[in-house]
């Protein structure tokens, strides 16, 4: 059934990608970007895209953009995990009272369901196990991390007292064609960038850091599975299972782009957690979702968008 969405942050990586999908699918689709990001929206003519320009954080911009919608993507992140630290109140102000007032548009203008994207790098912190299953503890080393969490506890709030249905995605380590490197979204984009480029690549601590790389197009079909009509489980993880260390990540890219990397080993940071690998069971039972690619499967279509554009990856900002 033809439906009509709204995806905040329709601009950014993983938005461009979903607002494509679902303009795919036959369905409406309304983008709300800012000022800022605006000239990014010219590459949809699709004319069941309708882009809407207008802050986040402004509650008429939110009722207006809310209307007659069935379903929102909430995508929008105003603050990123190493630097949330800095200024946590900026991080609560821009991030949970938003979603506060998109929650407030959202009952009342009779939206069925919100799908919000989490985070599963900085939800759990430091753990005991690996992989992560939805069910450990929560302790968030970053503001990043404990506004998500906010949010995720504000939206089982609202579905308790307004039965506004929702989805918490939390996604690993996105990575993907579209990755924007100069505002650092990815160890995966800048990496591959500054190889591709000749530029040396810093390394945090000796390089044996643990994360789960999940490639884009497979988060935007664990969004859209999540925003389907069901019962169950509301929170999922979403990666791949499958760990991969900062070297061996170095590894494989040097093997699939054919040059050398220019490793500068730094001193670790307090900040960054040894090891980060999602268990995605649930979202394979209960959303019917599996991650497809591996790292180096993802990396090879990330390099063939990259090289059929002319200029240096630093400057892509638009997904093919």
């Amino acid at each position: 059934m033809r439906q009509q969405y709204l995806v905040l942050g329709g601009t950014g990586f993983i938005g461009s990608h979903l607002v494509d999908e679902l303009a795919r699918g036959g369905h409406f689709v309304r983008v709300l970007t800012r000022p800022q990001s605006a000239r990014m929206a010219d590459r949809w003519t699709n004319p069941r895209v309708e882009v809407v320009i207008g802050d986040f954080n402004s509650p008429d911009v939110i009722d207006q953009v809310v209307r007659d919608c069935d379903a929102v993507f909430h995508l929008v992140a105003t603050t990123l995990p190493k630097s949330s630290n800095e200024d946590p109140i900026f991080d609560v102000e821009t991030n949970v009272i938003g979603t506060l007032r998109l929650l407030d548009a959202a009952q009342r203008h009779g939206v069925r369901k919100v799908v919000f994207a989490s985070s599963g790098g900085t939800i759990y912190g430091r753990t005991d196990v690996s992989p992560i299953p939805e069910t450990h503890p929560t302790n968030p080393t970053c503001s990043h991390g404990i506004s998500k969490l906010a949010i995720e506890k504000y939206l089982r709030l609202y579905h308790e007292l307004h039965g506004l249905d929702y989805c918490s995605l939390r996604i690993a380590n996105p990575y993907g064609m579209g990755q924007r490197t100069e505002k650092a979204q990815g160890a995966v984009g800048v990496l591959l960038e500054r190889v591709l480029n000749g530029r040396p690549f810093e390394i945090w601590g000796d390089g044996s850091v643990v994360r789960d790389y999940v490639y884009v197009t497979d988060v935007v079909h664990a969004l859209v599975a999540a925003a389907a009509e069901r019962d169950g489980a509301k929170v999922f993880n979403v990666g791949t299972g499958r760990g991969t260390s900062l070297n061996e990540l170095v590894d494989i890219v040097e093997r699939v782009t054919g040059r050398k990397a220019q490793r500068i080993y730094m001193p670790g940071r307090s900040f960054d957690i040894q090891e980060n690998v999602l268990d995605t069971k649930l979202a394979t039972e209960d959303l019917g979702w599996t991650a497809k690619l591996s790292v180096e499967e993802g990396l090879h279509k990330t390099l063939e968008w990259g090289q059929r554009l002319a200029t240096p990856l630093r400057q892509r900002y638009a997904a093919s």
